[in-house]
């Protein structure tokens, strides 16, 4: 095989719905935006509906055209971008769910699709989307004499727990939505963390489901293996790859494994990544390239057919650590080209 494979546990991820709905006593729905998180959202939107979740966030119409075909008509679709121009037809036909972000997208609602389902997005703190406190003073009678199926906000920082954005925006969602007759959702993964006053009436776990920080007891969900395809010996003084940025300082063994920037594998891990054989590092030398990275075996005694990327000796957040990044992009920039295999569900 030319090309890594990725492995998704789907019994990983529906453990992981379980182990955060168990954490409250409201319905617990799931972010399944940017292609499930890079592992593929239909069959992963598929496992979590058979776990449990009824209600799915996607961040655009379009995402929520696939996730409607995948999962059939009884689904609640919710659109995190709300009733953008052009998307009428998308959301009528497919009976997606628009999270209103502004006062003329609820003027665009209204007016084309009077009665359809939507929710409502404030701000309340972040600055990114949704209304804010004087623009909802402005329309909240109107907006909830439509009978909305949802209020929502997002917390900036809740990956920290003693962030005082977090009151803050807890105390701002309190002032904005108390005694409404309306389901209302402040927590996703992080929220859910913080504990039951985040908690309101539905939660929106994301990157928890994935095997990501900040819910370290997360299963890991992603696997990858990456093919050797060359092995070669290189004597003290010599230089590998790009720029001559490792030079051997003994006798070495390399494996040349089939992966790099364009499958995701961040260049800032040149010299400093690991790739595994069990429970063996192997570190990475030289510079990852496009396609290939070169990896010291030397002292394995039997080098295997693949080193591992990701996996239990090393998740997505160990990874983004040394790549001065996050889990979620780790996740979401696995490319194309990986055999993706999917296991359990």
């Amino acid at each position: 095989m030319g090309t890594g494979r990725l492995t998704v546990d789907l019994d990983a991820l529906a453990a992981n719905w379980r182990a955060l709905d168990g954490k409250t006593a409201c319905e617990t729905a799931a972010v399944v935006k940017a292609d499930g998180y890079g592992l593929g959202a239909e069959k992963v939107a598929r496992a979590l509906a058979r776990a449990g979740a009824r209600r799915f966030f996607v961040a655009v119409a379009e995402e929520g055209a696939a996730l409607r075909q995948a999962l059939g008509p009884n689904a609640e679709i919710c659109v995190f971008s709300g009733h953008m121009r052009g998307d009428t037809d998308m959301i009528a036909d497919l009976g997606l769910v628009p999270m209103i972000n502004t006062v003329g997208q609820l003027t665009r609602h209204l007016e084309a699709l009077p009665g359809h389902p939507f929710g409502l997005q404030l701000d309340t703190g972040m600055n990114r989307l949704g209304l804010e406190l004087p623009e909802w003073a402005a329309v909240a009678e109107l907006a909830l004499s439509r009978d909305p199926v949802l209020v929502m906000s997002h917390l900036a920082c809740a990956d920290d727990p003693d962030h005082p954005m977090n009151r803050q925006q807890l105390d701002q969602f309190h002032l904005m939505t108390d005694g409404i007759a309306v389901p209302r959702s402040l927590a996703a993964t992080g929220g859910i963390l913080l504990g039951p006053e985040y908690h309101f009436d539905v939660t929106r776990p994301g990157i928890g489901l994935y095997g990501g920080r900040p819910f370290d007891a997360a299963r890991p969900v992603a696997h990858l293996d990456l093919p050797v395809i060359q092995l070669r010996d290189v004597e003290p003084g010599e230089t590998v790859g790009y720029g001559n940025t490792w030079t051997a300082t003994r006798q070495t063994r390399l494996a040349t494994v089939a992966a790099g920037y364009a499958d995701g594998i961040h260049r800032i891990l040149s010299n400093q990544g690991r790739l595994w054989a069990d429970d063996r590092p192997v570190p990475v030398v030289g510079r990852v390239s496009m396609d290939l990275i070169t990896a010291d075996v030397t002292d394995l005694a039997e080098v295997p057919g693949a080193l591992t990327l990701l996996g239990p000796q090393q998740g997505v957040d160990a990874i983004a650590d040394l790549a001065g990044t996050i889990g979620y992009e780790v996740l979401t920039g696995l490319g194309t080209r990986y055999q993706r295999h999917y296991h359990g569900g």
